[in-house]
């Protein structure tokens, strides 16, 4: 396996830099850069450390959704432009995390923990006869992961170049991102299907901790330490995947997450991102369908924080994930929130061996 980094920034949809839209502008950036794969998603709900909620439900805070922007490469690629995007941002969250490149043999997953295998593909990429995203959801189902979800990138960059969805083009290159949460012999064995079926698949691993499976809790967060041994801040993100029609006390629970965790004040943010396709609570695979009343597409809530106030935003996400949810934990060694003037954390990798 060959080591990257992914870098993925957190912002309001209409945040400028240099007279354009900033996720336009680090597109851009990506795409001098040469970036392997980046993709923009947007999101349907959040709040962040000034405890305004942006959500799809109100229509004025629609006007400025969430978005996410992630991109992959080598070390080298990517440690050589975080500070032209952090020099990009006037608010929002950025983080560094590492991961792993499938071209070879697994590690074993230290402590039985689990990994998370991301794909990308394009759009209207097909296999075995449908959608790249299908296939791969299918084969994730039919080897017993924990869930997998698809999100829909609308920009992004494939193979160095720009790719960005276009109203009436069929958006082929456009790329989407699948993640799967499973064991590493489910990943080792994923990665096989998937190479006969899709040519040259971009697939990476990463190693998470699953925490709870539809109401069932196998184990709360790794508890780290603030700093690591030199001084470095230590960061942790969650992350709960439920259908968008899955409800706690008759209120969908991404929704009731977001406003538990703003109303909690140990939280200092959260993000909701809409899937296309995809499976938790051991259900097959779905997601939108043409004639189909209410939505039954994933959703997952994405936190990231210390993790003492990780430690206390699980309370509440155990609560209310009781009944469905698949809710897994991670290290993540490098974060940056801006917000004007204000800094919290940094770019540089900490180390925490765990």
């Amino acid at each position: 396996m060959t080591d990257i980094l992914k870098l993925t920034v957190y912002l309001a949809e209409r945040e400028r830099s240099g007279g354009q839209f900033l996720t336009d502008a680090m597109l851009d950036l990506f795409g001098s850069r040469k970036v392997a794969t980046s993709v923009l998603l947007r999101g349907i709900a959040s709040f962040g450390p000034r405890n305004i909620v942006r959500t799809d439900e109100s229509l004025s805070m629609s006007e400025d959704l969430p978005v996410t922007l992630a991109a992959v490469d080598t070390p080298e690629v990517i440690g050589a432009l975080i500070d032209d995007a952090v020099a990009m941002i006037n608010r929002g969250l950025l983080t560094v995390e590492r991961a792993r490149l499938v071209d070879g043999e697994f590690p074993a997953a230290d402590g039985g923990d689990s990994v998370r295998m991301t794909l990308y593909v394009g759009r209207q990429q097909r296999a075995g006869g449908v959608a790249a995203h299908v296939a791969a959801c299918d084969v994730f189902h039919r080897l017993g992961f924990a869930g997998a979800i698809v999100y829909l990138g609308v920009d992004g960059t494939v193979g160095g170049q720009r790719r960005k969805a276009r109203f009436l083009s069929r958006n082929v290159d456009v790329p989407v991102m699948v993640l799967a949460v499973g064991t590493v012999a489910q990943a080792e064995s994923a990665a096989a299907e998937l190479t006969r079926l899709i040519p040259d698949p971009l697939l990476a691993v990463e190693r998470i901790r699953v925490c709870k499976r539809a109401g069932q809790l196998f184990d709360r967060p790794h508890a780290f330490p603030a700093a690591d041994a030199d001084g470095l801040h230590l960061f942790q993100k969650l992350t709960v995947f439920t259908d968008e029609d899955a409800r706690h006390d008759g209120q969908p629970i991404h929704r009731a997450l977001v406003r538990r965790l703003r109303e909690s004040h140990h939280a200092s943010g959260a993000t909701v991102l809409r899937g296309l396709w995809g499976f938790s609570d051991k259900r097959p695979p779905h997601g939108d369908r043409m004639f189909r009343l209410g939505r039954s597409v994933p959703v997952a809530t994405i936190l990231v924080d210390t993790p003492a106030a990780i430690a206390h935003s699980f309370d509440i996400v155990d609560e209310l994930t009781a009944e469905h949810g698949l809710v897994t934990s991670e290290m993540v060694p490098a974060m940056l929130a801006i917000d004007g003037g204000n800094r919290r954390g940094g770019t540089r990798l900490a180390w925490h061996r765990y």
